[in-house]
């Protein structure tokens, strides 16, 4: 290696040092402020409106936002958008109409800390059946879920840097379990900050400086332009066929996830008062706009700056990476890098929270009848941190592409059994725990099946609207009225306006 090249090298390598001791001095910070076992999964529910905002921002877009947008824009133009655009609403909608009944609801329905938990007090289910269904859908896709991150990790590394996959994998599991193991969903919250913040200044010098490279906006648009006449058109070629439509279609379905995503909804639960829903609201979507625009950016700049360097992408996903090495100091190129595995560690670390509040929450305190010490409940919430963790590593030692795969069928998943179980609960008195456990189990079939079937539409959509519509049907049927559940529902109604 050139004298020139080790340099640079070593001062990437002093960025990532330096990001590294940053996120283990948030979770020493957060250990500091964790005692009891609410702390541990929700952060005592007092989270300022702008911690809520970021660290669900950051916790929901994962390395997509950095790498798989960008470089799906950079191989087929703007018609990818579409799932940035979906997802903008369903973001949009989501802390709308959730947040600040979820915030308000589960403080009356015996102060729930976890969806399983939530559905079981508001639904009255004193057979517990649906909070353990609920729990083991979270255990298996979230295991799965945490383990592509990982890979993601060792992938990286090994790309980035030219280093082991299992050495740079380690790395960022260890750095990322120390911080919730012992800052637990605080930790979490605080590092997806710092974190959302790094990811948000990423994708806005890369594309700028992408831009004055090739000669400005107006050469940067027509070399776009002139690659491919369909890039900068957000129906492909321009042809209005099916299979656009089944494009447009899956993109926006991607929006209808967001209610159903219990990494995400935790922190409208985790929220000072159900008021401060519409603050966090505003500063959620504008740092998600911000870093969408600047990830579609990313992509179609890519295009114009390579197409000018004669020089084409093997792996579309690294534009945003190796646009960064090419145009940016070395140091903050390797801060760039670590926003890439900003991007990632954020994601599994709220998701390894909500793992451990699964089995802790919603498996321990329903199987164990006698009521454990509030010590030894933190105890068992890190001590799930790390046995997931192991067991999504597991998984990760051997690289698979179906793991990583799975990340948009999780979301599908989670989005079809939770989220017409989240808005009816919030939203409708009829619904039954029967309804509730039906819908959930038809959107989870469902996504099953239609994947296998290939249609080209996105398994959500269709899982979505059944398994509302089995958790409707079953409601009516088995509907009985309770004056209980009516005195809460209006109490948290009452309590989300004031």
């Amino acid at each position: 290696m050139m004298k020139d090249e080790l340099m640079d090298q070593n001062f990437m390598y002093l960025a990532l040092v330096v990001y590294f001791a940053g996120l283990l001095y948030i979770g020493y910070l957060a250990y500091r402020r964790t005692e009891t076992h609410e702390d541990f999964m929700v952060g005592g529910r007092g989270l300022p409106p702008w911690v809520a905002a970021l660290s669900a921002g950051a916790s929901d877009m994962s390395g997509w936002l950095i790498m798989g947008l960008p470089g799906a824009i950079y191989a087929t133009g703007l018609i990818e958008s579409w799932i940035a655009i979906g997802l903008s609403i369903g973001a949009y909608l989501n802390w709308k109409l959730v947040a600040p009944r979820l915030r308000a609801y589960t403080e009356v329905a015996r102060n729930s800390i976890t969806i399983p938990s939530f559905f079981e007090n508001r639904l009255k289910d004193k057979s517990h059946i649906l909070r353990i269904a609920s729990s083991l859908i979270i255990l298996v896709f979230f295991t799965l879920y945490v383990s592509s991150g990982m890979v993601a990790a060792g992938v990286f590394f090994e790309s980035s840097f030219d280093g082991s996959y299992i050495v740079g994998m380690l790395v960022v599991v260890g750095i990322t379990l120390i911080y919730t193991f012992f800052g637990g969903f605080l930790g979490a919250s605080l590092t997806d900050v710092a974190q959302g913040i790094m990811l948000l200044v990423a994708l806005g010098v890369v594309p700028i400086a992408g831009i004055i490279a090739v000669g400005g906006i107006g050469e940067t648009a027509q070399t776009v332009s002139a690659v491919a006449p369909g890039n900068l058109s957000f129906f492909g070629t321009g042809e209005f066929s099916s299979t656009v439509v089944l494009t447009i279609v899956s993109g926006l379905a991607w929006g209808l996830g967001y209610f159903g995503q219990p990494h995400i909804v935790v922190r409208f639960m985790a929220l000072r008062s159900p008021k401060e829903a519409g603050r966090a609201r505003r500063i959620g979507m504008s740092w998600m706009i911000i870093s969408l625009t600047g990830a579609v950016l990313s992509g179609l700049v890519g295009i114009a700056f390579f197409y000018s360097r004669n020089e084409t992408l093997p792996n579309p996903e690294t534009v945003v990476l190796r646009m960064s090495t090419l145009l940016l100091h070395p140091f903050f190129a390797g801060l760039v890098l670590a926003a890439v595995l900003a991007a990632i560690m954020s994601t599994f670390s709220s998701q390894l929270v909500v793992c451990s509040s699964a089995l802790v929450e919603d498996l321990y305190r329903v199987i164990n009848k006698k009521p454990p010490s509030a010590r030894r409940l933190v105890l068992l919430g890190r001590l799930c941190v790390v046995v997931v963790a192991l067991a999504a590593l597991l998984l990760a030692l051997n690289p698979d592409d179906s793991i990583l795969g799975l990340v948009s069928f999780a979301w599908a998943g989670f989005g079809a059994a939770f989220g017409p179980i989240t808005l009816l609960s919030l939203y409708w008195r009829k619904l039954t725990n029967w309804g509730a456990l039906a819908g959930m189990v038809t959107g989870t079939v469902v996504v099953f099946l239609w994947d296998a079937l290939n249609t080209g539409l996105y398994e959500l959509l269709p899982a979505f609207v059944l398994a509302t519509v089995a958790a409707w049907v079953v409601s009516l049927v088995t509907h009985q009225p309770n004056s209980e559940i009516t005195d809460e529902f209006n109490r948290a109604e009452n309590l989300a306006k004031a």
